[in-house]
């Protein structure tokens, strides 16, 4: 059970930034270990490439803008899990949305391909978020980065996500991914950089593994 904090509780954004030996370690670690998971991956990713490629002759890569730490725009790396049209096809499906406030999700995806079911429900489609990761974009844990439009309708509140660098996984992914809505994964989000440490990270990084062999009804 995740204790969530008080939503009226704003965070510090100079004392969450002033661990420098925490930071530093973590990011030397973050470009390890996103460079071995590139090599040891390697086979994993080019039989999906091949997957992807072979069912509609389309782009095997996805990249779209995010926004990370402090403000900070980026393009992020995913396998291609929807039709090439996807992005013209949101406007019609957004009164669908199964999540309230300023996040798409939709649990039967008209846009989604019979590939992009797979390796989303496995969260492969992520493993090109390693680039990112040893770029410094990304750290492999920490708040999921949002789209721009989604940030626009953030509150102060939820502007705290963006205090640190976006991650791979978090601790709402690795608990409990879609069976919350937006201001439970900001609350997640927010008690994961309250209480930010090695443990902490490498027991996501765990649970992460766990929902790639087991998924967490992610979709």
């Amino acid at each position: 059970m995740i204790l969530l904090e008080s939503k009226a509780v704003l965070l510090d954004k100079v004392k969450v930034n002033s661990r420098p030996i925490y930071h530093a370690v973590k990011r030397s670690f973050d470009f390890i270990a996103a460079t071995c998971g590139l090599i040891l991956l390697s086979p994993v990713m080019l039989w999906i490439a091949f997957l992807i490629k072979r069912e509609d002759h389309g782009p095997v890569f996805y990249k779209q803008t995010r926004v990370g730490k402090n403000g900070k725009t980026f393009e992020m790396y995913k396998f291609r899990s929807m039709f090439i049209n996807a992005d013209q096809m949101l406007d019609k499906l957004k009164d669908q949305n199964d999540v309230e406030g300023p996040m798409f999700k939709m649990k039967k995806d008209p846009r989604i391909t019979k590939v992009g079911h797979f390796i989303r429900e496995h969260s492969l489609d992520e493993l090109p978020q390693f680039i990112n990761v040893i770029k410094g974009d990304m750290s492999l844990v920490g708040p999921r980065p949002p789209l721009p439009s989604e940030v626009a309708e953030y509150s102060e509140y939820d502007k705290q996500r963006l205090y640190v660098i976006p991650g791979c996984t978090g601790l709402w992914q690795a608990t409990e991914r879609n069976e919350v809505g937006f201001n439970e994964m900001v609350q997640l989000d927010i008690s994961y950089i309250q209480r930010a440490n090695f443990t902490l990270d490498l027991w996501i990084l765990w649970k992460t593994v766990e929902i790639v062999i087991k998924p967490n009804g992610s979709y």
